[in-house]
């Protein structure tokens, strides 16, 4: 097997203006580009007919290319929540990364590519996670399931059809009222109990006390919001002889996951971290995924349903555990990539490469941020314990747009290096840069490392998780330069998760498949090869030791970990599809299929062709790195807006 090179691109890096920076990225590029002693040339360029094209061409279609994590093991960095206009947008990736940038440089296919529209709408990208026992999970049931525990149907026939009807306008926050009141006829404790239980079994939005009116006594439901509900969630009693973790699958349209847990917890009057699951889950898709929360009946779980836009729950149960990130084996994709160009004759040839060989295994663009600042920078500095670099990376001005009040927060913060006039400017505290400046607030320019421990660990982790998804990409891609796609001795292999190196006699008993490397920490191993030098350089010109991973601040040491070079998608199957009609869905999802709606009509014979995938990748395995192997493109938004630029008009 022979590896393909990325065309019609240049390996130049731009450099900073800045002369330190400058410098320093002269140095590294040397490292990365500098050709190997005694190399041999294993690859040859594509065809040198194949221009690259973009994933969206002569189109107005919306450009988002998050790329969707098979694994969703861990949660993507967002520096801001800036969504600016299309116009925006497209000036700010203009300074963006491109996946050279990031190391990707390599196809392991020999077909031509063609074009084609990915994520034209989000529901032409479907994810469906893979349970640890390896069946796909889907939404296929909406039944509550019987329980001895549950409230007795009898006491709901105390409420009159005009009480449940006000109490759902309330509930869906229908009614000018703030408040319904059920007037008690049987003044008894034990009437009132079952009132109060009534309506809150029904509407798990409300909730009920107890009021004496003009001499009669009242239930009245009212809505509770903020702080105060969520850290005084009322009390329920919960058998003991049920599990105390209601199990669900909750499909979702255009959320990512922690704002629909977000959602979800606001409309029981829970806190979040009473929900676990087993992966994160992007916005721009419908994703069906498991989900377990401590104690909420799955009866008030089902009427939200009833509540809720872009959500239903489903398939319920009750079991004496939680979830955990990583239970998952993985996840199904169904992608649709719209306007193809290719013929039938390259789609075979792509898909069959994609189902027998696979893909190289890289990170894809989402790892590193979508701004000028890429977010393996702010990684390198941690790790180099250069913490003013750090907050210089996150709050100095940058080129492209962004939102106005992060540039006014930027500003301020270059003219005065005052956090507390920087803050002011931002209405959005929760963005990575209002987090750090209200540390900096707090404990003082001198005290850096404390206030960047204001953002979330998961976020502060992400930063130098990056810097090793940017080590590993360029390690890989000078690994398959300088070896191509066959095990060679000095690559290294797991055995039992264990990783062993592959000696002289046994080469020929492993296959690329079976090889992996190391992403860089104290606790793993190099190739025995040129390679293994060549991240010694990288770590050099980046002011890291390779032997010294471990870091002053024991949350940013790095292990290190291995990840397969390549990956082959399993289940994998495809279809060519004509419509007229780009409106139009082109399959039917679990919701489409629990409401009984037909399958779209395609047309015979249409204005338009699309290719519809359908494949299982294991956790942390990046799908438009599978998708772009097929079209063979860069994938990086940067490269999609300046070879676009119909779609803005």
């Amino acid at each position: 097997m022979e590896a393909v090179e990325m065309e019609n691109v240049s390996f130049k890096r731009p450099h900073s203006e800045d002369n330190e920076t400058n410098t320093d990225e002269i140095k590294r590029q040397k490292v990365l580009e500098e050709p190997l002693k005694g190399r041999e040339n294993t690859v040859h360029k594509a065809d040198a007919e194949q221009p690259m094209k973009p994933l969206l061409e002569d189109t107005k279609a919306e450009i988002v290319l998050k790329e969707e994590s098979a694994g969703g093991d861990e949660e993507e960095l967002e520096e801001s929540d800036g969504e600016g206009d299309l116009e925006s947008f497209a000036d700010m990736m203009k300074h963006g990364l491109t996946e050279l940038d990031v190391g990707i440089t390599k196809f392991v296919s020999s077909h031509k590519g063609f074009s084609g529209i990915l994520k034209e709408r989000y529901s032409d990208f479907v994810v469906h996670e893979i349970g640890k026992d390896g069946h796909t999970i889907h939404l296929d049931d909406f039944s509550v399931p019987v329980d001895d525990g549950d409230p007795s149907e009898k006491i709901f026939t105390v409420l009159s059809a005009e009480d449940k009807q006000q109490l759902e306008e309330l509930q869906l926050f229908k009614n000018k009222e703030g408040s319904v009141a059920i007037e008690v006829i049987e003044n008894t404790k034990e009437k009132r109990t079952i009132i109060h239980q009534a309506v809150k079994s029904l509407f798990p939005g409300l909730e009920t006390k107890t009021e004496d009116r003009d001499g009669k006594k009242y239930i009245v439901a009212y809505h509770v919001a903020g702080k105060k509900a969520l850290a005084n969630a009322r009390k329920h009693s919960w058998p003991k002889s049920r599990g105390s973790y209601c199990h669900f699958v909750l499909y979702k349209e255009n959320k990512d996951t922690m704002d629909a847990i977000n959602v979800l917890s606001k409309f029981l009057r829970v806190k979040p971290n009473i929900f676990s699951y087993m992966g994160t889950k992007d916005k721009r898709a419908i994703t069906v995924q498991k989900i377990a929360v401590l104690r909420i009946t799955a009866q008030r779980l089902a009427h939200l349903n009833k509540c809720l836009m872009n959500f239903k729950l489903g398939n319920f149960s009750y079991k004496n555990h939680p979830l955990k990130l990583g239970e998952l084996q993985g996840n199904h994709f169904t992608v649709v990539l719209r306007n193809i160009t290719g013929t039938e004759d390259q789609v075979q040839q792509a898909m069959q490469s994609l189902s027998e060989i696979g893909f190289i295994n890289y990170y894809g663009m989402q790892r590193f941020g979508t701004t000028a600042v890429p977010t393996y920078q702010v990684g390198r500095a941690i790790l180099q314990n250069n913490w003013n670099e750090v907050m210089d990376l996150i709050l100095k001005p940058r080129p492209g747009a962004e939102k106005g009040y992060l540039v006014k927060c930027r500003e301020e913060w270059a003219k005065t290096k005052d956090p507390t006039a920087a803050l002011k400017k931002l209405p959005v505290k929760r963005c990575v840069e209002g987090q750090l400046l209200r540390g900096l607030s707090k404990y003082g320019l001198k005290n850096i490392v404390s206030a960047f421990g204001m953002i979330p660990r998961n976020n502060r982790l992400m930063y130098i998780h990056s810097y090793q998804s940017y080590v590993w990409n360029n390690m890989v891609s000078r690994r398959i330069d300088e070896y191509g796609l066959r095990a060679v001795p000095g690559d290294l292999v797991l055995k039992g998760g264990t990783a062993v190196y592959i000696d002289e006699t046994e080469a020929d008993n492993y296959t690329i498949h079976d090889v992996v490397m190391p992403l860089p920490g104290f606790d793993i191993i190099y190739p025995k090869h040129k390679i293994g030098e060549v991240y010694k350089d990288i770590l050099v010109a980046d002011n890291l030791d390779i032997n010294n991973m471990k870091h002053k601040i024991r949350d940013y040491s790095l292990s290190g970990a291995y990840r397969k070079i390549i990956i082959r998608p399993q289940n994998v199957s495809w279809e060519l599809v004509v419509y007229d009609d780009p409106k139009i869905p082109l399959f039917n999802t679990d919701l489409d299929k629990l409401e009984g709606k037909p399958p779209a009509v395609l047309a015979t014979e249409g204005k338009y062709k699309a290719l519809k995938m359908d494949f299982s990748l294991p956790p942390s395995t990046y799908a438009t790195m599978a998708i772009r192997e097929v079209l063979k493109m860069d994938t990086s938004i940067k490269n999609q807006t300046q070879l676009n630029t119909t779609w803005l008009r």
